[in-house]
């Protein structure tokens, strides 16, 4: 067994270690889902949705291809986390609702309460797959595990933590995930920057165009995640979450400031290193092997602790998504619709059977969709929904004229809009109109229309 696959290893298991200690703390279902945080666990668990493993091994990717404005990734999820706190945490919070859903109910409708909630589960299963694969396909490359092995016991291990401790295991987990990040991250810009001979090489090895530009990667790319992460950080919710179990508005509001600053310079750390990895390794073929290529490369010790951290950031990404998701499930659906009146006792079994079943699908389409580019096109179409029910959410508090049904049919439009744009995209390799209209503009300009044109063709009942 080599070095780095024992320090993962270990790794693994103390973060699992930690999430089994978190299950006397979470002994009800208001304390499953997340109730009377502070910033210190707002933070933590919310770090966890922008953070994963395209922050390291996506943006390294970037890193290697586009040079430094790769970094606009984290930049651009920092700048919507940074809206969401000036604009809204203290309108979330205010509303007494652990889910999106419920807030989408609060301004539109308890029906729309149910259509979102089925677009965003989804939403959540597709980013956790994505992130599943990210792990197993670590195991593969980096420790030489057989990718089933890898998926089933990651996967296995993911579920294990996030029933038994909740919330309060996201919480505490993602503290030692953001320290190993972090650590892991500036240790290997450190090695790193010895061995390629500091920042001054990389600057003579690479050209100013497009490596040291920060509009390097295009503006399209740039600005289509920009607007995507606003529109999406308003309606993620596993980030949201923990800011709706915040212990009042204004431990939110800080929390969400807070979160913004951790998670926009990381990419930048990230990118450098990608930058680095096509110094040292000019003729890799691929490019989503910069890191773990850089790491393997290192002393052993040291690059099995940054391969840890890699680790780290597809463990506070998975945790928050399949609680994201048993949470959605259980209070919009089951206790919403199905059985308003269940007992404490049942929502919190409820609660862990519908985490664990989001678990258990994220791991099967891991093992379904390996080496396919299925899910990556599920991830993009993904983040496109989740932005486009923000602008009808945002109609629904600001325009009063906004319908329930208006709402249900603008929200099942604009999936099929956007499910299109993807694919087409996909099959021929451009867009459908225009290059500049990405999937993200064309689903926003559907989502503000569609709302409109259906909200005054089926008009809100007068409720006075």
């Amino acid at each position: 067994m080599s070095i780095q696959l024992c320090i993962i290893l270990i790794y693994f298991a103390i973060t699992v270690a930690i999430g089994i200690y978190a299950k006397k703390k979470s002994n009800s279902s208001s304390a499953f889902h997340g109730a009377g945080l502070g910033i210190l666990m707002c933070v933590a668990a919310g770090t966890g949705e922008w953070l994963g493993g395209t922050s390291t091994t996506g943006i390294s990717e970037f890193g290697f291809l586009f040079g430094i404005s790769g970094a606009w990734y984290t930049i651009a999820n920092g700048i919507g986390v940074i809206i969401l706190a000036i604009f809204f945490a203290k309108l979330y919070r205010s509303l007494e609702t652990v889910t999106v859903p419920g807030i989408i109910e609060k301004f539109i409708g308890v029906d729309a309460r149910t259509i979102s909630s089925i677009l965003l589960t989804f939403v959540m299963i597709a980013v956790g797959t994505a992130q599943i694969i990210a792990a197993g396909t670590l195991g593969v490359t980096v420790l030489g595990l057989d990718y089933t092995t890898s998926v089933i016991v990651f996967g296995i291990g993911f579920i294990i933590y996030t029933l038994a401790g909740g919330m309060i295991a996201v919480g505490y987990t993602n503290m030692l995930h953001l320290v190993a990040m972090y650590g892991g991250v500036i240790l290997a810009i450190i090695l790193v920057s010895g061995d390629v001979g500091g920042i001054s090489i990389l600057k003579s090895s690479l050209p100013s165009e497009p490596y040291f530009n920060m509009a390097g990667i295009g503006l399209p790319k740039v600005s289509s995640w920009v607007i995507a992460s606003i529109l999406g950080a308003c309606t993620a919710q596993a980030g949201i979450q923990p800011l709706l179990a915040a212990k009042d508005v204004k431990t939110a509001k800080k929390a969400a400031f807070i979160t913004a600053f951790i998670v926009a310079p990381f990419g930048i750390l990230t990118a450098l290193l990608g930058m680095a990895a096509r110094v040292k390794f000019p003729d890799l073929i691929d490019a989503k092997l910069a890191l773990p290529t850089l790491m393997m490369n290192l002393n052993p010790i040291a690059g099995g602790i940054v391969l840890a951290s890699i680790m780290a950031a597809i463990l506070s990404t998975v945790s928050p998504i399949i609680l994201a998701s048993g949470t959605m499930i259980t209070k919009d659906i089951y206790q919403r619709k199905i059985k308003p009146d269940a007992t404490d006792k049942e929502t919190l079994l409820m609660s862990r059977i519908t985490t664990g079943l989001a678990g258990i699908l994220c791991m099967l389409l891991a093992l379904a969709m390996y080496g396919s580019t299925t899910i990556l096109d599920m991830v993009y179409f993904a983040y496109t929904l989740r932005g486009s029910l923000f602008v009808v959410l945002l109609l629904g508090i600001y325009w009063k004229k906004t319908s329930q049904k208006g709402a249900i049919w603008s929200m099942l439009l604009t999936a099929v809009v956007g499910f299109i744009w993807v694919a087409y995209k996909t099959q021929t390799g451009h867009y459908p109109i225009h290059p500049m209209i990405t999937e993200t503009y064309a689903s926003v300009i559907v989502a503000l229309i569609s709302t409109v044109m259906f909200s005054y063709m089926f008009k809100k009942k007068n409720t006075a």
